[in-house]
């Protein structure tokens, strides 16, 4: 029998996730608005998200955890998704070229 792709022993793995990342996808269209004149592609909108969150401390959490206090703030993410944006709007890709 295969193994699943996130199963190890047995043992599903695939309910933990990080905590930030519903975070980003809800502050994502607020910092996006403050970008009038950018309209990001697919892939920029997928980068900005990868890249904040390679930017920030991961916090992981599994079914049953309890969270008594959020190290990261509101602000840590907005400031990491603007200069994600920033950098993503910057730089040119190589994606249009292939």
């Amino acid at each position: 029998m295969a193994q699943k792709k996130y199963e190890v022993a047995g043992v599903p793995l695939d309910n933990i996730r990080n905590r930030n990342e519903l975070r980003v996808i809800k502050l994502l269209p607020q910092v996006l608005a403050e970008h009038l004149d950018y309209h990001p592609s697919y892939l920029d909108i997928q980068d900005i998200y990868a890249l904040t969150l390679n930017n920030l401390p991961p916090r992981y959490r599994q079914q049953g955890t309890i969270i008594i206090h959020e190290s990261v703030s509101d602000e840590e993410i907005i400031r990491e998704l603007r200069n994600a944006v920033n950098h993503v709007e910057l730089s040119p890709t190589d994606r249009e070229a292939g």
